[in-house]
């Protein structure tokens, strides 16, 4: 089976209710992104920090995978999936995706303030006070801006690999999960799924703009697979 590697972010998860990363006024749910999504910002209110990440989990908890994440489940039957994702939320899991890299770490789960190696499963609020087993609080298991993405030297050997390519939900202007289209092979086909696509068929050879949203999108990424 040919390799097929998704790349994924946060349009995909807008369709299921959740919320793009950022408004136009960088702001994320009315708060300045440094003050939620940062190191600094978490030292500074810690309590802030992990209410904020509280309420977005109850909010997965309140939503279901959309038409695109059950689209991209059904790419298994033809192909070897691997979906990379910038997105913080299980839908791909649950739509019964079965490789799933998650660049920027997930929501539902936590780890260590002192051993990042300590990583726990996590559905409920975290609060102050939530230990490791080191005794040391336990914090989001999000990368935040200014950390490195660990996951990101796997994401572009998968990438490498790639005999096709798929875009969908993400504008590819966030780095460096937008980099990896560049690990490409020369001439693999290229699909890019977007509403107000940001790179155009002239960039990169064998590219095809799908100029969609994530669900419809994908129903036309299957028909053209299918021929």
């Amino acid at each position: 089976m040919k390799n097929l590697v998704v790349l994924t972010g946060a349009g995909i998860s807008a369709e299921s209710g959740l919320k793009t990363f950022r408004d136009a006024d960088g702001l994320w749910e009315g708060h300045d992104i440094m003050e939620v999504a940062s190191p600094i910002g978490f030292k500074n209110n810690p309590a802030l920090v992990l209410d904020f990440y509280n309420q977005r989990r109850r909010q997965l908890h309140t939503v279901l995978p959309n038409k695109a994440h059950i689209n991209l489940k059904e790419l298994e039957t033809q192909f070897k999936v691997t979906i990379i994702t910038q997105n913080v939320d299980d839908l791909h899991e649950r739509a019964g995706s079965t490789k799933v890299i998650h660049l920027h770490g997930e929501l539902l789960k936590v780890r260590s303030t002192k051993n990042p190696t300590l990583i726990y499963n996590w559905k409920e609020d975290l609060v102050l006070g939530d230990l490791c087993e080191e005794k040391a609080q336990l914090r989001p298991h999000i990368v935040w801006f200014g950390e490195d993405v660990p996951l990101l030297e796997i994401a572009a050997e998968i990438t490498l690999q790639a005999d096709i390519l798929v875009i969908v939900g993400t504008s590819m202007q966030v780095y460096p999960a937008a980099s990896l289209i560049n690990y490409t092979q020369p001439n693999i086909p290229i699909y890019f799924i977007d509403p107000k696509p940001t790179i155009n068929e002239s960039h990169y050879k064998n590219l095809k703009i799908i100029k969609d949203i994530a669900s419809s999108g994908t129903d036309k990424l299957l028909e053209f697979l299918r021929n």
